[in-house]
């Protein structure tokens, strides 16, 4: 095997290994996103946690950003909590950023 294939190898294996670690960190954030969403409908223990489970189930087979939030904003409003577009939206930032950085501490 050839230095040019050893090195395509290797960026093939870094590749497989940033898209686990990216869908492992998407699905925490979106259960951190479901908790946060459940306490704001007014969900509690074990309602919360299959609302959360919910959630990460829908995004597994495609990973849709804006389906997430329409899927966060209907739920929201259709239990009459009144939030801005930009605080979800905020929100998936903060939970995708502590779901990163929760795998890279080894968490």
């Amino acid at each position: 095997m050839g230095t040019f294939d050893e090195r395509e190898e290797g960026f093939e294996k870094r590749f497989v290994v940033e898209e686990t670690l990216d869908f492992k960190a998407r699905a925490r954030s979106n259960k951190l996103l479901g908790l946060w969403a459940a306490q704001l409908i007014g969900k509690k223990d074990a309602d919360a946690e299959a609302y959360a489970k919910a959630l990460v189930a829908s995004q597994v087979e495609r990973a849709d950003e804006e389906a997430l939030f329409e899927a966060l904003r209907a739920d929201l409003s259709g239990a009459g909590v009144e939030i801005s577009d930009h605080r979800i939206r905020r929100k998936m930032e903060e939970t995708l950023a502590q779901a990163r950085a929760a795998i890279a501490a080894g968490r």
